[in-house]
């Protein structure tokens, strides 16, 4: 009985080796575990934890710090004074380390790691990546401004004429999302309302505005963000539980949802949020010609554009700080940019930024 302690998680993990290997190899094997296994088990996984009403995934984070920082004192305060019971307490301790350890290792592998290998979402549905040219970014950029524009109008705005959210946005999110599944058939199915993070101001040191946790198959949203961000990022994330699991395919799948919704608010968002990139991207590439369509942005779109946080929120929440946010976000970055890169894309953190290409393939195929 002792054996079969140690026995069995190590079965289970020489078969989630074995799955990461085959996926590596075989790009069917991924594909059929996406679209035919997958779905029957993250479609329980999912329910389970929305029966909960905060972050299951978060409080698995924090009992998982609070085990390290408790648990390795405690470990060596026992084995100096329990002498004779030390191979017990041994037994004991590396056990249950390899339990937490084969819980990390299935479930990242079953609701992560192999949808980085399986066929693009993009290439399956709508389009293989092309070549592009500047003028066809340009008139990307040109259209993207026109639809913002437009729509700024006819959002909320507060004093500071800046954007706000009306709507339920959890659940215009799943609306948005389940509209588009009649499109997209691997995107079919149950969807959860996003959670917000209880540590948030963690989230924003980090630079993040939505995380996805596959140990817990979650979809969760930094809370302290501005409300332009928030329909863009929970669709994101929505589509991360459906297996689409590449930065840049699930940033266009939210730019899908958004703009597709019948929310004026969310399509805004949407809009908003793809102009961000294709700005970045035309003056990344310095395309000089494409300067000048700058200038028509309206006063609204400037006003919300590139807004994380709210005004003054470093200052106003200076005592959560315990680490500091420049070595936060350059562990974090550096950890996100790793594990991209680690599943096979050598671009890493840069991937978020590729949906530019998705979106002219698009528009232009």
């Amino acid at each position: 009985m002792k054996k079969k302690r140690f026995l069995i998680p190590l079965i289970i993990c020489g078969l989630m080796i074995i799955v990461n290997i085959t996926a590596r190899c075989s790009e069917k094997f991924s594909d059929f575990y996406v679209l035919k296994i997958f779905p029957y088990i993250s479609a329980p996984l999912t329910r389970f934890s929305a029966l909960f009403p905060f972050s299951l995934g978060e409080i698995l984070i924090c009992t998982g710090i609070l085990l390290v920082l408790v648990g390795i004192p405690l470990f060596i305060i026992l084995i100096t004074v329990m002498k004779g019971r030390r191979k017990k307490v041994l037994s004991v301790y590396f056990c249950t380390v390899l339990w937490i350890f084969t819980y990390i290792l299935s479930t990242e592998t079953l609701n992560c790691f192999v949808m980085y290998q399986c066929t693009p979402f993009s290439e399956r549905y709508f389009s293989e990546s092309g070549e592009h040219n500047d003028e066809q970014l340009e008139k990307l950029y040109a259209m993207l401004i026109d639809k913002a524009n437009e729509l700024s109008k006819e959002v909320p705005r507060d004093s500071e004429n800046r954007f706000y959210l009306q709507c339920d946005y959890k659940a215009e999110a799943v609306k948005s999302m389940k509209n588009i599944s009649e499109d997209y058939e691997q995107l079919s199915g149950y969807f959860p309302k996003a959670k917000p993070i209880k540590f948030s101001y963690f989230m924003s040191q980090s630079n993040l505005l939505g995380i996805y946790f596959p140990f817990s198959m979650e979809a969760n949203y930094n809370a302290d963000a501005v409300d332009s961000n928030y329909p863009s990022t929970i669709c994101h994330e929505l589509a991360h539980l459906k297996g689409v699991i590449q930065e840049d395919e699930a940033n266009f799948i939210s730019f899908i949802a958004n703009i597709n919704s019948d929310n004026a608010e969310f399509r805004y968002s949407g809009y908003l949020n793809a102009l961000e990139y294709v700005h970045n991207e035309i003056y990344r590439q310095k395309i000089t010609s494409a300067y000048s369509i700058t200038d028509s942005i309206s006063d609204e779109v400037l006003n919300d554009w590139f807004r994380f946080v709210p005004d003054n929120y470093w200052e106003d929440n200076k005592e959560k700080e315990i680490i500091s946010t420049e070595v936060v976000e350059t562990v974090s970055d550096t950890a996100i940019d790793a594990n991209i890169k680690m599943n096979g894309r050598e671009d890493g953190i840069k991937t978020y930024s590729r949906v530019v290409d998705l979106l002219l393939d698009y528009y232009y195929k």
